[in-house]
């Protein structure tokens, strides 16, 4: 009487209870299902956080380096308002003040009849004569050092 009792109540068993010894397939899929949405939501969070650096990089040097600087910090202090400051900042072209000032500058100083400052020279680098990570600083003949390591008189 027991056997039989115990082979019906099986039989009414809904599909996802998994007889001994088997493997729960249903356990399995929700295991892949959340491990690919938190996957999924962390490459959207990251790929959020950084929209105003992809926004702001059009922009001037300073610009994109104020913006990226305050989604950083936005991102790893999660305080959205340094997010939100960033987004706005990249969003918004910054006017160049400097050269109307600088043309104003040289235009009263033409009318004062003054002279004229002569522009600085700025030494010119290129591909041949600047720095490379190859090049190599003796020490000792910088410092004056013979090869047994003491200084010339």
């Amino acid at each position: 009487m027991a056997d039989s009792q115990t082979a019906e109540g099986a039989v009414h068993l809904p599909m996802y209870v998994t007889p001994p010894g088997q493997t729960d397939v249903l356990f399995v899929v929700v295991v892949i299902f959340v491990l690919l949405l938190v996957l999924g939501l962390g490459i959207f969070y990251f790929k959020l956080h950084a929209l105003p650096e992809q926004m702001a990089h059009s922009k001037s040097p300073a610009q994109y380096q104020l913006v990226a600087i305050m989604a950083l910090i936005g991102l790893l202090t999660h305080n959205n308002a340094f997010w939100i400051l960033a987004l706005l900042l990249a969003a918004v072209s910054i006017p160049d003040f400097l050269t109307p000032l600088r043309s104003i500058a040289m235009s009263l100083q033409k009318m004062s009849g003054s002279e004229m400052p002569e522009p600085e020279q700025q030494a010119e680098v290129s591909r041949r004569n600047r720095a490379s990570r190859d090049d190599y600083v003796d020490l000792d003949s910088w410092e004056g050092r013979n090869e047994e390591g003491e200084k010339d008189a």
